[in-house]
């Protein structure tokens, strides 16, 4: 099924005024409320197959700041890709699901030790409701209480984490770290090490902790879809989780992060990589790390925004394929 795209609509602020969760109408990009990819704003996930959420925080990060920045810079970006079904997937996504933006999860950055649970909790609430969540960060941290509350309701995870780091460096406690996240899930038994995926790392960790390793060079040598089938075959049906650091790509790519390392990923070896993983049981997903005080010309933002709904499109899929039909 191809796209369905509406022409100008009479009325605008299509994020309050939409009446249908499905289907692509265009509206100006530079004009309207900003939500993600034009979806409406709502908390009433009646009928609603994947929620777009929010986790405006950088308290945890090692480097540099802003990625507090980053849901709001991704929704701005992807008004300019909301008119039209993701290239080169084989339908509108939007047809397919129907997706709400539920705005940001609230949480106070005075009392930081409580925004582990504040995350956990709204998550958990949303899955409660038998809606599929993509979350827009945010620093890395923030993916640790995502997995709690998503392997609380399908079990143990595989995860595929696209990054520049292992994120498996050991701590301490309940200490809040952008780089100790997966550490942390390893540990507490959300992820299943064995079965799950890093792509594009290429800084040094001595405890990679069982997880399955794809280095940038080995991108790089070896091709996107080399890479993907390793990957499929490791997670093979188990629920994932799709973690996508936005430091995976290379800073000519995506200078706006926090602790950004060359030699990485262009957006199209990302893009393809992603594409190979059609029909997954994906069950969650982020993108996380975009800090837009860092960014030129909005490209890191609007990278952010593109693998989100590559995100969406990569979910879609695998729904589809549970279901029998086509990729």
């Amino acid at each position: 099924m191809g796209s369905t795209i509406e022409v100008m609509p009479k009325i605008g602020d299509l994020a309050f005024t939409r009446e249908s969760h499905h289907g692509s109408i265009m509206e100006n990009a530079f004009a309207g409320a900003l939500s993600f990819m034009r979806r409406r704003y709502t908390r009433d996930l009646t009928g609603v197959d994947v929620a777009v959420m929010g986790v405006p925080l950088d308290l945890t990060t090692s480097g540099r700041p802003g990625t507090r920045l980053g849901p709001r810079a991704i929704r701005a970006a992807s008004s300019h890709i909301a008119w039209s079904q993701p290239w080169p997937w084989e339908s509108d996504v939007f047809n397919d699901l129907a997706v709400v933006d539920y705005g940001d999860c609230l949480f106070d950055p005075g009392r930081p030790m409580d925004i582990p649970e504040a995350i956990r909790a709204t998550a958990a609430e949303i899955l409660a409701a038998d809606t599929a969540l993509l979350t827009l960060g945010g620093d890395h941290f923030i993916t640790w209480p995502l997995l709690k509350a998503h392997a609380a309701k399908h079990g143990p995870l595989s995860i595929i984490q696209f990054d520049a780091h292992t994120d498996t460096w050991a701590d301490e406690g309940e200490r809040l770290d952008h780089g100790t996240m997966l550490w942390h899930a390893i540990n507490e038994g959300l992820v299943v090490p064995a079965r799950s995926a890093q792509v594009g790392i290429r800084t040094h960790n001595d405890d990679p902790m069982g997880v399955n390793i794809f280095n940038a060079i080995s991108v790089h040598k070896q091709g996107p879809e080399a890479i993907a089938a390793q990957v499929r075959d490791i997670v093979g049906d188990n629920p994932v989780y799709v973690t996508f650091d936005i430091d995976c790509l290379d800073p000519s790519a995506a200078p706006g992060t926090g602790t950004p390392v060359i030699g990485g990923l262009s957006t199209w070896q990302a893009q393809e990589v992603l594409r190979g993983l059609a029909g997954l049981n994906v069950v969650g997903m982020d993108v996380v790390e975009v800090s837009p005080p860092y960014d030129h010309a909005e490209i890191t933002a609007l990278a952010g925004a593109t693998i989100a709904n590559d995100l969406l499109a990569l979910h879609a899929a695998g729904k589809k394929a549970r279901k029998g039909g086509a990729k």
